[in-house]
C-alpha cells in the first residue's frame, strides 16, 4: 500500500488537496510536507530563484492542517501527484517518489517575530493584478525562457511602496493561492531578512533583502 497523509476529518484533506491543486501550478510544482505532533505544514515556492544571477525574490506559501497526531514526516513531493484515497475519505496518497528544490533548504524562523504594520488585503490583491498585467504587456509573442524569468524577476521582485516595501511578488503569491478573500488586513511580522503576511487562509514568507538595480523592463509588440 502506497505511504499516505492521515488527516482529522475529510474537510481537512480536502483542503489540503486544494492548497497543493493550487501549488501545482505555480513556481516548480513542488510542495514540502513537515508533520509533528497534530499539525502538518505544507510549504511552497510561487517564485524562487534560479542561479546566482536570477533576482526573483524568494516567496513562499504555508498552510497548517490538523492530523493524526502520529504523523512525523518531512518530505518534498510534485504537489499534482497527490491524490485522495479510494477507501479514506480522511486520508491524502502520496507519490512514491520525493523531491529535493533548492528553496526547501531555506527554512523560515520558528520565533522572533516582530509585528509591523499590517496591508489591506485589498492592497494585495490590487499589487499583484497590476503586476499580472505588467508582465504579459512585457512579453513579445514568442519568448524564451530566460527572457519569461527576467521580466518576472523585474516585477514580482521590485519593491512596492503600497506594500511597505515588500517585493510585489508577496501579493502575487497570496493572490494566486486564493488566500485574499473579503475584506481583512494581513498582519505583517519580521525576523532578521524573512518578513510574514498571515492572512486567514495561509501565510505568505518573503525572504530579503531584494536585489534591485534591473533594467526597466519595457514592453514589446504593442502599442
Amino acid at each position: 500500500m502506497s505511504e499516505r497523509l492521515l488527516f482529522t476529518d475529510a474537510h481537512a484533506a480536502a483542503d489540503a488537496l486544494t492548497f497543493a491543486g493550487r501549488c501545482a501550478r505555480l513556481g516548480d510544482g513542488a510542495v514540502r510536507l513537515q508533520g509533528a505532533n497534530g499539525t502538518l505544514a505544507m510549504t511552497a515556492a510561487p517564485l524562487a530563484p534560479r542561479g546566482l544571477m536570477d533576482a526573483t525574490p524568494t516567496v513562499l506559501v504555508l498552510r497548517a492542517h490538523p492530523v493524526d497526531p502520529e504523523l512525523s514526516c518531512d518530505l518534498v513531493v510534485e504537489a499534482s501527484a497527490l491524490h485522495p484515497a479510494s477507501d479514506d475519505a480522511r486520508a491524502v496518497v502520496l507519490p512514491v517518489t520525493a523531491l529535493s528544490p533548492a528553496w526547501a533548504g531555506i527554512a523560515p524562523p520558528r520565533s522572533g517575530w516582530a509585528a509591523g504594520a499590517g496591508v489591506p488585503a485589498s492592497e494585495l490583491a490590487a499589487r499583484a493584478q497590476w503586476g499580472i498585467a505588467a508582465v504579459a504587456e512585457a512579453m513579445p509573442s514568442d519568448p524564451g525562457e530566460d527572457l519569461v524569468r527576467t521580466v518576472r524577476a523585474h516585477v514580482w521582485g521590485e519593491p512596492d511602496a503600497a506594500l511597505g516595501d515588500l517585493p510585489r511578488g508577496a501579493a502575487f503569491a497570496a493572490f494566486a493561492m486564493g488566500f485574499i478573500v473579503g475584506e481583512e488586513t494581513a498582519r505583517v511580522f519580521t525576523s532578521g531578512p524573512w518578513t510574514r503576511l498571515t492572512l486567514d487562509r495561509g501565510h505568505v514568507l518573503v525572504r530579503g533583502p531584494v536585489r534591485v538595480g534591473l533594467t526597466a523592463v519595457r514592453a514589446t509588440g504593442r502599442g
